[in-house]
């Protein structure tokens, strides 16, 4: 589940939140030479021809396009999400790359999640009230993370702070 709880001290608890990562980067190193090498194949009918010349380019900049779509992929799922529970506080902050991060902080016992099962931009949408606001939490979770993320939320919650 990418998303995990970590007690930091006797009273304060974190949840660290985060895409999941199916391509690892061995795995895109291996994707990418493969696609490489499979486009190698027409090419070897074509050695000692000036055709060659003309298709290599198109092989590379296949190989290109596929490496640069990745790496925008790997910057967009750098993104991250830490809820920090205190005492009294219930602190949120949202780290997206390339802009400035996000916070959102209340009460915890005024702070409550709820979940928009139809309403929301995805399907079991859940969010944080509190202080006024509404804020998202776990956005980029699958749906069955995010069921289970709000059940977590609902617990963590409700339970009385350690003193």
């Amino acid at each position: 589940m990418p998303y995990q709880w970590k007690h930091t001290s006797e009273t304060e608890q974190e949840l660290r939140l985060w895409p999941h990562n199916s391509l690892p980067p061995r795995g895109a190193m291996i994707v990418i030479f493969s696609v490489f090498l499979f486009g190698l194949i027409p090419l070897l009918a074509m050695l000692g021809s000036v055709i060659l010349w003309g298709l290599l380019p198109f092989l590379l900049i296949t190989v290109l396009g596929l490496w640069l779509a990745i790496q925008s992929n790997y910057r967009a799922r750098s993104v991250f999400e830490v809820l920090t529970l205190s005492g009294t506080q219930a602190r949120l902050i949202h780290h997206t790359p390339g802009k400035k991060q996000q916070e959102w902080s209340c009460n915890r016992f005024w702070a409550r999640p709820e979940m928009h099962e139809k309403d929301g931009p995805v399907p079991h949408y859940v969010t944080l009230i509190g202080d006024g606001r509404e804020v998202e939490i776990g956005a980029f979770l699958s749906e069955e993370e995010r069921i289970a993320l709000y059940g977590d939320l609902m617990q963590k919650l409700r339970e009385p702070a350690a003193q």
